[in-house]
């Protein structure tokens, strides 16, 4: 009997060992790609309603596409997000909802357990003609790369996890850019009049934070914060956006996004965008190469 169980204790660490040891050596993962679609849908209906109201429909389309490479000191994350939402009101007409083009590539190359030199680079832009309904008639606000920004710099990363990460760039150059449409009778969007272009120096902070709320919740947190070292010192452009999103099963999802953006040069004001719906979720490309 002893040797039974001192036989079965040796065979117990010897797999617990192997599996350990099988663990340790799995290889990981050089590229991961993932590209996820998601349609979100909301409408209403109003007929013979005492209290009143406007027939509307409303979708958005959104298309996320990662690509994340590792290999030995070397870390590369890319993610572009392009959305495009129209709603119908009755009576109105069509009315834009979101429009959106962003692509963000992070190099880093590994000094510490956490610490990368990095280089970030940003370019975001819209799709279609934007307009100011508040005016009549309305007012042509924005269009196709007007106006576009491209951000780039060396800096400093923190990188935990692909779900927890900031990077500090402390030597950030951005471009705006414009057509002489909006820039012909007086100047927009931190461009001069008559100009297209404009150029600024300054100080980047970006961060990424994802984690789980509860069972089939996630939050996802993105924040970018610059301020320009030749023009209005001191003042901050941020714009931070928040995504919920309810797992009703693999491919049914609700999401409640919460934008909000401080930028002078665009609004004086503070811009809030928010979008609630039932949507339609679907992984149309995964891919994992070792």
């Amino acid at each position: 009997m002893k040797r039974i169980l001192v036989l079965f204790f040796i065979l117990l660490a010897s797999v617990s060992y192997s599996q350990k040891k099988k663990r340790d050596t799995l290889p990981k993962p050089k590229w991961k790609i993932n590209g996820r679609f998601a349609f979100i849908f909301n409408q209403s209906s109003f007929s013979n309603w005492a209290s009143g109201g406007q027939n509307t429909v409303a979708g958005n389309i959104n298309v996320n596409y990662d690509f994340n490479y590792k290999k030995k000191n070397v870390n590369w994350d890319t993610r572009i997000i392009t959305g495009y939402g129209l709603s119908h009101i009755s009576e109105k007409g069509y009315r834009k909802t979101d429009d959106r083009f962003e692509l963000n590539s992070l190099f880093g190359f590994k000094t510490g357990k956490y610490w990368f030199f990095s280089f970030i680079t940003n370019f975001r832009t819209q799709y279609t003609k934007g307009f100011d309904y508040k005016k009549d008639p309305k007012v042509l606000v924005s269009e196709f790369l007007s106006p576009a920004y491209l951000t780039y710099g060396p800096g400093m990363l923190w990188k935990k996890s692909d779900d927890l990460n900031f990077n500090i760039a402390p030597a950030t150059a951005r471009y705006t850019f414009v057509n002489e449409f909006f820039t012909r009778d007086s100047g927009r969007f931190g461009v001069n009049q008559g100009e297209t272009v404009a150029f600024s120096l300054g100080f980047n902070l970006s961060g990424y934070y994802k984690f789980v709320l509860m069972e089939n919740i996630e939050m996802e947190n993105i924040l970018s914060i610059y301020t320009d070292y030749l023009a209005n010192v001191g003042n901050l452009d941020i714009d931070y956006q928040t995504n919920i999103r309810f797992k009703v099963n693999k491919h049914i999802k609700m999401q409640l996004t919460f934008q909000a953006i401080i930028d002078d040069n665009t609004s004086s004001k503070i811009q809030f965008r928010q979008l609630f719906g039932l949507g339609v979720n679907y992984n149309f490309h995964e891919k994992v190469t070792y």
